[in-house]
């Protein structure tokens, strides 16, 4: 089920956060509940995703982007994502989340998320590809961009991620069937 009192939480704790600029973070504290674990008594691969949705959704209302969305009557899915699994968290761990935009290309935001241990440890790393809809389908960022207000500004999407893309341009979709 996805956690809509913790979301509920999130928005209600950082209403009166400052605004982001478009290429900020959004840094937030986390711990590691029962219902995230899985049978091996660490958080849940699925759930890690579920999770940084929070700290995804608190960043877009920071930027100005659902104020944007809910104007423009536009809606927000995700369209592909990337991820790193590298250090268990334990249930009852606390971590810290941070989350920021990469750039974009003419039809996709990129953003980038990370759960940082209290050691330090980076123990995963999501990107995030989404796009902006309307009724007719996906909306151009630079329609996106001028709507936020940050229509001039280059944001130049790292290398690792440009090959991210290429990678997925060569993927056959739908999936081949043997």
């Amino acid at each position: 089920m996805f956690p809509l009192i913790r979301l509920g939480k999130e928005f209600v704790k950082f209403r009166n956060a400052p605004a982001l600029p478009y290429d900020g973070t959004h840094v937030s504290q986390h711990m590691c509940l029962p219902w995230d674990i899985d049978p091996f008594m660490e958080l849940n691969n699925g759930r890690t995703l579920t999770l940084f949705d929070l700290g995804r959704l608190i960043l877009a209302k920071r930027v100005g982007l659902i104020a944007t969305l809910k104007r423009e009557g536009w809606g927000m899915t995700m369209a592909g994502s990337c991820v790193r699994y590298r250090r268990r968290i334990r249930m009852f761990d606390r971590f810290e989340m941070r989350s920021r935009a990469l750039g974009w290309d003419d039809r996709f935001l990129y953003i980038d998320q990370t759960m940082w241990k209290k050691n330090g440890d980076c123990a995963n790393h999501v990107v995030y590809r989404a796009a902006v809809t309307d009724t007719d389908g996906i909306v151009g960022t630079d329609r996106v961009r001028r709507a936020l207000g940050v229509e001039g500004v280059a944001m130049e999407l790292p290398d690792w991620v440009l090959k991210w893309i290429e990678a997925e341009k060569a993927r056959p979709w739908p999936p081949i069937q043997d």
